[in-house]
């Protein structure tokens, strides 16, 4: 079975966010996040209209690859960066959490992920989703590129 650590991280993120915006109705935007930056780090907010729904397939995809159960803080530093500061020295600097902890809720409420003591992991449903598109990603990457298909069931 073609597992989520099988197939590219862009073209699992990219199905995935396809298939939240469509399926996943407690997976929605909230009314500021146009407006939103995403860390300290950022000088402009993201261009990407469905920004919301590809960070979200990203937080699944990172549950999945990461052994343990992941944090908020986790996230923030997963996800923040460089801040250039002029001619002085670039410093690291977090990502807002707020949109993080949003889009975990969501996720939590559309029964994808569940919260443990020591952060979130994904439940059995969450996995069966990743787990699938995986397989639909790479079924596609095999038309393209044949030689792959003995990576494969």
């Amino acid at each position: 079975m073609v597992t989520v650590r099988e197939v590219p991280a862009d073209a699992l993120i990219k199905r995935l966010s396809e298939y939240l915006k469509e399926n996943v109705r407690e997976l929605r935007p909230p009314s500021w996040a146009p407006l939103v930056k995403l860390g300290a780090h950022k000088e402009h907010g993201p261009e990407d209209p469905d920004w919301w729904y590809v960070r979200a397939a990203s937080i699944l995809r990172k549950l999945a690859v990461s052994e343990e159960p992941v944090g908020l803080n986790t996230f923030s530093v997963i996800y923040g960066g460089l801040k250039r500061r002029g001619s002085a020295p670039p410093h690291f600097r977090r990502a807002s959490r707020n949109h993080v902890r949003k889009i975990l809720q969501q996720l939590e409420r559309a029964g994808l992920i569940a919260r443990t003591p020591r952060g979130r992991v994904l439940t059995s449903r969450g996995w069966s989703l990743l787990d699938s598109i995986a397989y639909e990603v790479f079924r596609e990457l095999v038309k393209e590129r044949p030689e792959l298909a003995k990576y494969g069931p």
